[in-house]
């Protein structure tokens, strides 16, 4: 009976992990479906995306006949964390790619995946082995590969702020990741409550900074895709993994978001394929594979 409640619990795990990929893959759609919504600002942009997100979670709630108000009625430190993710992440990214260069800003960005690596090793009862960290900075040097397409990493002290942007990105989203799991008794659809609060700073945000430019004709569906998507339901999947699923390997896993990105985008425009992407999907895998390993052939033991 131990065995097999040990065995149930491993494979949990490796569903909850499963089911935080999905959010990968749909991240990976991201860049492609904001090139079709044309020119709007990017604050007005996490307006309406994050009311799509939030009306999908609260339709769910009014269809399964579950109290609204109950579903929002977590103390303030879930709230705050969950603001602090959603919308923090965001505002600093848009930041970072308004005040440096998008390559470099963009790879500094993607040092989240390595640092849920490390700051799992803070979580109660996870222990952190040297082929988590060396699969995660497998994924890192794809990136790098690819982002920076076999140029060279020109940093420089005229874009410190953005770059500080970037790596705050880096931080906020990996810490809020982690911390996650230190609420696994919120439900994900929580998350719902939180798109709601990003949405409406969302907004503050565009009437303080941003000339208002409201999608026209099929940019609006390509707004409600990404509110469905992207920014909806792969935040619903994130959430599920993080508190539910191996937390590395779903770091790890997340270095695929760019290199599936750029091979949508390769399909899509009908671009040939170059040795940096096939060079950074070895690296990329490669390291998803050697972080991963333990979990897929992990068999849980009975404990006396």
């Amino acid at each position: 009976m131990p065995q097999a409640a040990a065995v149930s619990a491993a494979e949990a795990v490796r569903r909850a992990t499963l089911v935080g990929s999905g959010a990968i893959g749909l991240w990976a759609t991201l860049a492609l479906a904001t090139t079709l919504t044309g020119a709007v600002p990017p604050f007005l942009m996490v307006g309406l995306t994050f009311s799509v997100a939030a009306l999908l979670m609260l339709s769910k709630w009014i269809a399964a006949g579950e109290p609204v108000l109950k579903k929002l009625a977590w103390p303030a430190r879930v709230w705050a964390l969950g603001i602090y993710g959603l919308f923090g992440y965001h505002a600093l990214y848009f930041l970072a790619l308004k005040t440096a260069p998008a390559v470099e800003a963009n790879l500094v960005n993607y040092l989240w995946p390595l640092l849920i690596v490390l700051f799992s090793a803070l979580l109660p009862g996870e222990r952190l082995r040297w082929f988590h960290v060396a699969g995660a900075a497998l994924g890192l040097a794809g990136a790098a590969v690819l982002t920076l397409g076999g140029g060279r990493l020109a940093l420089s002290w005229d874009f410190a702020l953005g770059y500080g942007a970037a790596l705050g990105c880096a931080l906020v989203w990996s810490s809020y990741s982690v911390l996650s799991r230190r609420f696994g008794e919120v439900p994900s659809d929580s998350v719902g409550g939180f798109c709601a609060a990003t949405a409406v700073l969302g907004f503050a945000a565009h009437a303080l900074f941003e000339q208002t430019l409201w999608p026209r004709g099929w940019e609006w569906a390509a707004v409600a895709a990404l509110g469905l998507g992207p920014v909806g339901l792969a935040f619903y999947l994130w959430d599920h993994g993080m508190k539910r699923g191996d937390i590395r390997a779903l770091g790890a896993l997340s270095y695929a978001t760019p290199l599936l990105s750029t091979v949508l985008l390769i399909v899509v425009g009908g671009r040939p394929l170059t040795w940096q992407v096939a060079a950074a999907a070895g690296l990329i895998v490669g390291g998803a594979i050697l972080a991963a390993g333990e979990l897929l052939r992990r068999k849980e033991r009975p404990r006396t």
